[in-house]
């Protein structure tokens, strides 16, 4: 007699997966920015890579990454690792930030907390793998403001934006021939993006306040592609070379602006919308998504440690930039990282953990004021395996990271960011879709 079996720990995940998945729609459906950066209102704002806890908490190293403590892993940013999964992988995740804003002598704190990734890594045998998910692809959040006059006559006008950009993929990999495994990724990109400008007159209750908003609607196709290399030194080390980069992918931008009137308020309440003056739709533009290209490697002792690096570069320069807007550039970077696990074998529960830790930094396409923005950050991170179950055959992982960086500056009267990225995942291996025997 034969029959399908998934593991007890793999149902419950499933459900929580398939919670997580049900919320996570939601949210990006109504999404709000997780960013608070001043520089997300740059091109489509700040970019959140294809990246997963395990290789955030490394420095973001991608390209090479085939296997995770000799098993092999789910990795989003290079699909020619699909050819490598031996079981089915389900990943759901979420993330948290914490930033510190600094400008001349002042700073101010916020903090966020939102869905961070979904993904179903799925192996076909002989045939590769493949892969479907949805994840962040950017988002925007920033507000500043300033105080004027006309005459004798205050004014405030406020510059704010939010929404981001959301990814749905599907990818396959296979491997033509022995150590040599090629992939890709078709995403569909889509979400707002916000943009505000409010003019307020505090001391009067004689003028309307006015707020202007613009609304870029983003839709589109992507195709990104990757090649790995992978052989064995000797018999007891592993070495992968990779390389992942996207096509020239052009998306759609749908532009329309609202202008609104408002009494004037008390305090901080919140102004409620009187009249319409304007709407229309301004534009409806095709945009160039960069040229990315990424290079790498990992070398790697079984389920002992792995070490890796990448280099990276993006050329924005034929993004079409907004009317008045910074055009971008040119961007590159480099990332490095690795993890251990100090016994394998070991019974201690701490023996069997991972640790991870990694550097990167970034030369943005961003530009502002004649100074280039950078940024830069350490991780750390940790694997926590869970009880195996179904006799050895379900093994799951739950895993964060951390990231500590920098961009921006405080040269030139620019604003510095100091943040804490923090990725949760909840990592789950099965073999389903395999015929079991039973006695």
């Amino acid at each position: 007699m034969h029959r399908h079996s998934i593991g007890t720990l793999t149902k419950i995940a499933l459900t929580l997966f398939l919670g997580l998945m049900g919320w996570g729609t939601n949210s990006l459906q109504a999404q709000k920015s997780t960013s608070h950066s001043p520089y997300s209102q740059f091109g489509l704002g700040q970019m959140r890579e294809d990246l997963l806890p395990q290789t955030r908490a490394m420095g973001g190293i991608s390209s090479g990454v085939r296997h995770l403590t000799g098993f092999p892993t789910l990795n989003i940013s290079n699909p020619a690792s699909y050819s490598g999964l031996n079981r089915t992988v389900l990943e759901a995740g979420l993330y948290g930030n914490l930033t510190q804003l600094s400008k001349d002598d002042r700073s101010d704190n916020t903090a966020d907390f939102a869905f961070s990734h979904l993904a179903i890594g799925v192996p076909l045998s002989k045939y590769g793998g493949m892969a479907f998910g949805l994840l962040p692809y950017s988002d925007i959040g920033y507000s500043a403001a300033s105080t004027q006059s006309i005459d004798n006559l205050l004014y405030k006008v406020s510059l704010s934006g939010d929404g981001g950009i959301n990814k749905a993929f599907l990818g396959y990999g296979v491997s033509p021939f022995k150590g040599l495994s090629v992939g890709g990724n078709v995403g569909f990109l889509f979400g707002n993006l916000y943009d505000r400008t409010k003019v307020e007159f505090p001391n009067t209750r004689d003028a309307y306040n006015s707020e202007t908003k613009e609304t870029r609607n983003i839709r589109g196709v992507t195709f990104d592609y990757g090649v790995q290399y992978s052989r064995a030194l000797g018999r007891r080390y592993n070495l992968t070379v990779g390389y992942n980069g996207s096509l020239d992918n052009q998306i759609t931008a749908k532009t329309n602006v609202l202008q609104t009137i408002s009494e004037p308020t008390i305090g901080d309440d919140e102004s409620v919308a009187l009249d319409t003056t304007h709407f229309s739709n301004i534009s409806n533009r095709k945009i160039n998504l960069p040229l990315k290209h990424s290079l790498g490697f990992t070398l790697s002792k079984g389920y002992n440690w792995m070490v890796g690096a990448d280099v990276k570069y993006a050329d924005w320069s034929n993004y079409q930039v907004r009317e008045g807007e910074n055009k971008l550039g040119k961007s590159y970077g480099f990332a490095v990282g690795g993890q251990i696990k100090p016994d394998p074998t070991s019974v201690r529960y701490w023996n069997q953990v991972d640790y991870r830790l990694g550097f990167r930094y970034n030369r943005t396409p961003v530009s502002f004021r004649h100074q280039q923005i950078n940024d830069m950050a350490v991780t750390v991170g940790f694997g926590f395996p869970l009880p195996e179950t179904n006799f050895g055959a379900t093994f799951s992982q739950f895993n964060i990271s951390a990231e500590f960086g920098q961009q921006g500056t405080l040269s030139n009267s620019l604003v510095r960011e100091r943040y804490i990225n923090i990725n949760i995942g909840f990592t789950i291996n099965d073999t389903w879709f395999r015929r079991r025997s039973l006695d």
